[in-house]
């Protein structure tokens, strides 16, 4: 059965067809938030700083935000200030007790830690708008022909404080939508909206390819994008599947246990967190860049660490990708515990020794295969960052974060629609 038949026996189902609806819904009031103005906001003036926000240090933000972030709509700040309370709480795990064992008492505890996700939510929400409100009054940003813009020209406390409000109330109305897909729709609701916020810049970033390079140029990046979407289906179903097998045990009158089980380590265990983590790290210098009035200093900055064009920038950029990917993998997946579980439930792997030695070999198959993993991300990563010092193209649809968000949340998609329809006899999407 094709894409299609699977999209139409997929509607043919009652239960299903409601959540796909809702979801659509979902989306539509996100992308119709996206564009409604702040309450004290200049619009003329933040309508032209957007046309000259594609390189500046709001593009990864802006990119989250589906463009609400440089028209300074209610949901400027998107999902951003969510990913990286999730983030820290992830962390925060690892090295805080009580979290940790929240996190192992189940869905309990799970509740507990989401709950204190939404808390630091609305506080990351908070101070970031307000960071918004002064950048965008007196940061020096400018429009096309290098004019200063100011989007906010009745600087007032209580504007101040109806601009903070607005953009607060928008990313918690944000993440109250992306729980609403998740329990009542299809897929991961914050990856659902983080997806219809990427999709909706792919026509206007290939319309400006297309007006500054020509045809065959614009024919040429979208036969590159569909190579690189393929690599990165292949990439991301691609795992080290590590065979595990467990004693049978006898309990009372009853036999439990025996039979073999794997253990799939994924070869991009870290997903897109690396290019988040390594993003975030060099937006650092820019914003030194508008604090330090050196003059050397802000020309070493923006030729070097700013300029994504600056050969500098690629090296710094695809380092820190690369130990982003080792970091973060090292934290979600502990080979000890896992050896210790394996242990407790009378698994071993044939040929490795219990305990320590599956420790070790655990860390050391993770450590082997996350390498190519790395140097994929990190090489996607840098193709707006190549194509920019090539090609002079300011915006490549096909690049970075927003081609693997795409790639990565259809197929987390289509196997969850994949799961429904076998259950109910029908082909998936991915057979």
């Amino acid at each position: 059965m094709n894409l299609l038949g699977s999209f139409v026996s997929a509607f043919k189902i009652p239960d299903l067809r409601k959540k796909i609806l809702f979801t659509l819904i979902i989306i539509a009031i996100y992308r119709f938030g996206a564009h409604v103005p702040t309450p004290g906001i200049d619009v003329e003036a933040a309508q032209r700083f957007a046309a000259n926000a594609s390189g500046s240090v709001f593009a990864f933000i802006n990119l989250f935000s589906g463009g609400a972030l440089t028209q300074m709509a209610i949901f400027a700040l998107g999902i951003m200030p969510y990913i990286t309370s999730s983030i820290i709480m992830q962390l925060l795990t690892v090295v805080i007790p009580k979290l940790e064992a929240w996190s192992k008492e189940g869905e309990s505890g799970y509740k507990k830690i989401n709950q204190w996700t939404r808390y630091l939510t609305v506080v990351l929400a908070t101070l970031q708008s307000t960071g918004l409100a002064f950048l965008f009054h007196q940061g020096g940003i400018t429009d096309a022909t290098g004019a200063g813009v100011d989007l906010i020209p009745n600087f007032t406390a209580p504007r101040v404080m109806l601009i903070v409000l607005s953009l607060t109330a928008g990313t918690a109305l944000i993440m109250w939508l992306g729980e609403l897909i998740t329990s009542r729709g299809i897929g991961n609701g914050m990856s659902i909206l983080i997806f219809a916020s990427i999709v909706s810049t792919l026509p206007s970033e290939g319309g400006a390819i297309l007006a500054q390079k020509g045809m065959g140029v614009f024919l040429a990046v979208v036969a590159i994008g569909l190579l690189i979407i393929v690599a990165i289906v292949i990439m991301e179903q691609g795992q080290r599947r590590i065979p595990v097998q467990y004693a049978k045990r006898v309990v009372g009158r009853k036999m439990y246990g025996g039979g073999q089980v794997y253990i799939p380590l994924k070869v991009n265990q870290a997903g897109i967190i690396p290019i988040i983590f390594a993003s975030s790290v060099l937006y650092i210098p820019s914003l030194l860049q508008n604090t330090i009035q050196n003059p050397t200093i802000q020309s070493f900055i923006e030729n070097n660490l700013v300029n994504p064009a600056a050969p500098a920038y690629m090296i710094i950029y695809g380092s820190m990708v690369v130990f982003f990917a080792y970091f973060y993998t090292a934290i979600a997946f502990n080979p000890v515990d896992q050896a210790d579980n394996m242990k407790k439930y009378g698994g071993f792997i044939p040929g490795i020794r219990p305990g320590r030695q599956t420790a070790e070999y655990l860390d050391r198959i993770l450590t082997r295969i996350t390498l190519p993993g790395a140097l994929f991300i990190a090489a996607i990563a840098l193709l707006p960052s190549i194509f920019l010092a090539t090609q002079n193209i300011q915006q490549l649809p096909f690049g970075g974060t927003s081609i693997l968000i795409t790639v990565g949340v259809t197929l987390e998609t289509m196997k969850q629609i994949e799961s429904q329809l076998t259950m109910r006899h029908y082909e998936g999407f991915l057979k």
